[in-house]
């Protein structure tokens, strides 16, 4: 029987209070000292591991300390110091168009606006989610492959689109929740929740999710070969 909204929202504040007692230092992975040095680190993370960002950014914030710094950098240099994070060239390009544009539009700083932010290079919803919750503490809830996974095993969405999704958990996450969920979350996918070898068994949050214990199979809702990893 599907769960009506009233129970979903239950559901969700018992998520949460499981995943902090869980996880108390849930936060950003990504380090950075001004909205700025997080949006280059953001854009940096996609299909990389923030892990890999922290190690390139301090280097290259070093050598680019500003936007105006940035605006001016010549991309051949700073595609090889922003490399190793993969499609590096597309990564600058986004990162050099970003800074002319927080110059000339807005005065050399990062917007605190997600209407704002989108029309940034570089910055889709996602980005500006993180910049708006870690950076200036207003709530966002960026979605990102562990939120897709995990909220659709927890029956908190069907659907596949980011933007989508965080449309159903804005119903259902209470608004001063939104970044520390994301948060939570997100560490619980890589602590736990692994896409391959979930550890179900050990789950803090098991007698939430439906999924727990199921087939992988099963929880992808599609039928997978033998001997197929």
């Amino acid at each position: 029987m599907k769960e009506t909204l009233a129970v979903q929202r239950k559901r969700v504040r018992a998520i949460l209070r499981c995943l902090e007692k869980a996880y108390p230092n849930a936060a950003c992975a990504l380090k950075f000292l001004t909205p700025w040095e997080l949006l280059v680190a953001t854009v940096l993370s996609a299909q990389c591991t923030d892990k890999l960002v922290n190690q390139v950014t301090p280097d290259l914030f070093k050598k680019y300390s500003n936007v105006r710094a940035f605006a001016a950098a010549d991309p051949g240099e700073v595609e090889k110091m922003v490399r190793s994070t993969g499609f590096y060239r597309n990564k600058t390009k986004n990162i050099l168009g970003a800074a002319q544009a927080v110059l000339e539009r807005f005065r050399g700083k990062v917007p605190a606006r997600m209407e704002d932010l989108i029309t940034i290079p570089g910055v889709g919803r996602k980005t500006a989610n993180v910049i708006l919750g870690n950076a200036f503490g207003i709530p966002g809830i960026p979605v990102d492959t562990h939120m897709i996974r995990i909220n659709r095993l927890l029956r908190l969405t069907r659907h596949t689109d980011p933007v989508k999704i965080e449309v159903d958990l804005m119903e259902l996450v209470p608004k001063k929740d939104w970044t520390l969920y994301a948060h939570l979350i997100i560490h619980h996918g890589r602590a736990r929740c692994l896409a391959r070898r979930p550890d179900c068994w050990h789950c803090e949050i098991r007698r939430l999710c439906s999924s727990a214990g199921k087939p992988l199979a099963k929880r992808c809702g599609k039928k997978r070969k033998l001997g197929q990893s």
